[in-house]
């Protein structure tokens, strides 16, 4: 008898996902209801056997606004036999229409632009699918999580039950995209190589300031939280943009800590006072507006800041402006190497979609699953989405190198075309073209943006993610309680001991005032919930 127990309680915790779950399809053999193909599988085109119809949640971006007749959903409807019925929310209120929507029941079937994390607060409610239980209706989707080593970033999705709630866009491997741009010609002028460390980045810094005493030669954009979030990986700790959760997972050890409480996280605000106080960097980057940062830029009152493969673009469009062509020079370095050593943080998840409960009700389930594994996970469907239909919006040379037509431009990289490939197509648009392969990724990058990633992949180690903490939903709540207040604390002290508000001294008070809002109990709950579901 006792065998027996064993052996179903092993069978109960085999992944969900695993194909002919019970959870899953409504078949165990393979077999597939209402529109959906019978013989669908990797390096297949999915076309329903019927014109069928899907609700979809639309991110609606100011820049490029939806619109009914983009070429876009003329061509999913011809190749999949799928019309979409789009439910539009301006990007600007998308996360809580989101929210209300799913809250009410009355969601689109399809919900896409959900980054990682942001579907845990509707999983307790049963509102959106168990989409692991359905993996077996997506061999595109498998096939990537085999080829890019997803498995380790999947599980980071899991919730308590072992499942996750969120088909996520996937990356081949760890895109890193910001870090500092500097004017190269400054550095030339002065004899000063790019910088590889932190340490090289205050004496570039210092050298400029030397040269050109009424600057301020660092003002950041972006409230100096990137550049937090990118130094913060190379002084062991969590900061910016990447503060999260303030957990950060010692693989050594086995156990989180709160990385705003470490010596990394000493040395970083220590690191970064040091530039505020000798006139390196400019205070005013924590509050200042992107737009003011840029102007000081422009104006020659500052030569470095936070930048990403497009603000350089925009910094040079605007440089050549006030200083006229050839007069400047400007680009990305790769991320400095800090204490923590030559690392590179990030992840190679990117946002996804979530599913409606609503959906399992629907006949065409199955179809749905199909076609959603077809256009966000195959590689046809992904160029398709990014780069649209070939001989229309763009062409293929002898040697594979995909161009825009000549009409069409995409991010400067046809300029002075009359047409945009966002705007008038709806390719390109970030609401179906995420993720994918490298040379996919790649294949709309400068060639100095590749030798950026390139560089990256090659001089830095990447860091492996932090296992998943699954809360059920009572410890969800009480870790949400007590990381309020920590967090809260942490980005005020953080600015303060940086901007010189607070005195370096003082390190040690800020400890016992973490202590005093409940730090220990915040650690220890993590880690007990972390072990008693590993």
């Amino acid at each position: 008898m006792c065998m027996l127990v064993m052996i179903s309680v092993l069978a109960a915790c085999k992944n969900a996902e695993e194909a002919g779950s019970d959870n899953g399809s409504s078949k165990k053999d393979g077999e597939v209801s209402g529109a959906a193909m019978t013989d669908y599988g990797v390096g297949d085109q999915f076309k329903a056997t019927e014109p069928i119809t899907f609700s979809m949640l639309y991110s609606d971006h100011p820049n490029y606004p939806y619109k009914e007749d983009w070429l876009l959903f003329e061509e999913i409807k011809k190749r999949t036999n799928v019309s979409l019925d789009i439910t539009t929310v301006p990007m600007s209120d998308y996360e809580q229409k989101r929210s209300l929507l799913i809250s009410g029941g009355e969601a689109p079937l399809i919900i896409p632009k959900t980054y990682p994390g942001q579907e845990t607060p509707f999983v307790s409610s049963g509102a959106i699918l168990p989409v692991s239980d359905y993996l077996h209706l997506m061999p595109h989707f498998q096939d990537a999580v085999e080829k890019y080593d997803m498995e380790p970033y999947l599980d980071t999705l899991r919730q308590e039950d072992g499942k996750f709630y969120l088909l996520p866009g996937m990356h081949e491997r760890v895109w890193p995209d910001y870090t500092l741009a500097m004017r190269k010609d400054i550095l030339k002028e002065l004899g000063l190589e790019e910088p590889e460390t932190w340490e090289e980045v205050e004496e570039v810094l210092m050298a400029m300031k030397e040269a050109y005493p009424n600057t301020i030669p660092f003002s950041d954009r972006f409230k100096f939280e990137s550049t937090l979030n990118i130094a913060a990986t190379t002084f062991g700790t969590r900061a910016g943009w990447g503060l999260g959760n303030g957990l950060k997972f010692d693989h050594d050890k086995e156990e989180f800590y709160f990385a705003p409480a470490s010596e990394g996280h000493k040395k970083l605000v220590t690191y970064f006072h040091g530039l505020v106080e000798k006139g390196l960097l400019d205070p005013e980057s924590v509050t200042q507006e992107d737009d003011q940062a840029i102007q000081k830029l422009v104006n020659e009152e500052s030569f470095v800041i936070n930048a990403n493969s497009q603000s350089v673009i925009e910094y040079r469009e605007k440089l050549t402006d006030a200083l006229g062509e050839g007069n400047f020079e400007i680009s990305k370095i790769l991320v400095p190497g800090g204490p923590a050593g030559h690392v590179m943080g990030g992840s190679k998840l990117e946002n996804g979609i979530m599913i409606s409960a609503k959906a399992k009700e629907d006949p065409n389930f199955d179809a749905m699953m199909q076609f959603i594994d077809w256009l966000f996970y195959s590689p046809e469907g992904k160029e398709f989405t990014k780069w649209g239909v070939e001989g229309v919006t763009y062409t293929v040379d002898e040697n594979g190198k995909r161009h825009l037509a000549e009409d069409v431009d995409y991010v400067g990289l046809n300029p002075g075309a009359p047409k945009q490939l966002n705007v008038d197509f709806g390719f390109s648009g970030g609401v179906f073209s995420y993720g994918g392969s490298t040379e996919l990724l790649h294949s709309m990058f400068s060639e100095e943006e590749i030798a950026f990633q390139n560089g990256m992949h090659e001089t830095k180690e990447t860091l492996p993610p932090d296992p998943p903490i699954k809360y059920n939903e009572v410890e969800l709540e009480q870790a949400t309680l007590l990381s309020t207040p920590l967090l809260d604390h942490v980005k005020q002290s953080t600015l303060q001991f940086i901007l010189g508000q607070r005195d370096l001294s003082e390190w040690d008070a800020y400890i016992k005032e973490l202590e005093a809002k409940g730090l220990d109990r915040y650690v220890q709950q993590a880690n007990d919930v972390y072990q008693s579901n590993k």
